[in-house]
């Protein structure tokens, strides 16, 4: 018999991981700040809780996806937070970008009542989390990511062990590097076909199977060329994992030049109001620079 779920965060990534939850037959409770964004789920199948204290009294495995560091501290440990309604022996799996060192704060803090803790960030976009099929990076003890195991199968395709708390969000910001500089990668790739008059279709068709192949590539670079700025995950959010990942890297001795340089472009893409835009709009500090516009 399946344990019950609650869902806290219903933005652009969680309303599809709960939906997934749902037509895989398992009774979720959710909540979210803007009571609204619940409704929805609600209609298909999901019963609303008043708080998250409210929540994880209900539920046996508690899985958040906020924005922030400082959102995950309020939804777990703040006033009616999870810490506050939750069992001992039951599990929260927070499946946000977050401080690697928060994230064994609140670990520690959980763990001290007897609630266990799992870091599942994930990577896939919009598309995977409607879909079902992220990449989910997990920390924790064994025993607690197998039982988790049918929860990750249900909103995720790769779900990977990588080690004790703390090390899933670490792998997170590993990832988000990688994307970033992909993206910078893909943006200076399809203005400099622009400038030498391609067929950007057909140069995409020609390069995404051999070994520039990627998934950025493949999923972002078509998005530039019809100039469809839709966000799978915003310049906010972004930016947010890379200010993550610069702390860390300023931590651990370790430069992120690509990452500070891509951060520094996202800057100035905020600063003109940008935010809200998918990452990928990371081309349009590379237009603005060259005065070349990549589209059909």
């Amino acid at each position: 018999m399946s344990e019950i779920v609650g869902f806290i965060g219903l933005g652009i990534m969680g309303r599809g991981m709960t939906r997934n939850l749902l037509k895989a037959g398992f009774e979720t409770y959710v909540w979210n700040r803007t009571a609204e964004r619940m409704n929805p789920l609600i209609a298909e199948g999901a019963k609303a809780a008043d708080s998250p204290q409210d929540l994880a009294a209900h539920c046996d495995i508690i899985i958040t996806c906020v924005s922030d560091t400082p959102d995950v501290e309020q939804v777990i440990l703040g006033e009616d937070g999870v810490i506050h309604g939750a069992k001992a022996g039951s599990l929260v799996i927070d499946m946000s970008t977050i401080s690697p060192q928060s994230t064994k704060a609140i670990a520690e803090k959980l763990n001290e009542r007897g609630i266990h803790m799992l870091d599942a960030p994930i990577s896939g976009g919009s598309e995977g989390a409607e879909k079902g099929t992220l990449s989910i990076m997990v920390g924790g003890d064994a025993e607690q990511v197998q039982r988790a195991m049918p929860y990750f199968e249900a909103m995720g395709k790769r779900i990977t062990h990588v080690g004790a708390q703390g090390a899933g969000q670490m792998v997170k910001l590993v990832n988000q590097i990688l994307v970033v500089i992909n993206m910078l990668a893909v943006s200076e790739a399809l203005v400099f076909a622009q400038a030498g008059g391609l067929d950007l279709r057909k140069t995409l068709e020609a390069v995404e199977a051999g070994a520039a192949g990627s998934w950025m590539l493949s999923n972002r670079g078509p998005q530039c060329i019809e100039r469809d700025w839709r966000p799978g995950f915003t310049i906010d959010l972004q930016q947010k994992d890379l200010r993550l990942a610069l702390d860390a890297g300023k931590q651990l001795g370790v430069p992120l030049l690509g990452t500070g340089m891509v951060s520094a472009f996202y800057d100035a893409l905020q600063r003109d109001g940008l935010g809200s835009e998918g990452n990928h709009a990371l081309i349009k500090a590379l237009e603005r620079l060259t005065g070349i516009e990549v589209g059909d």
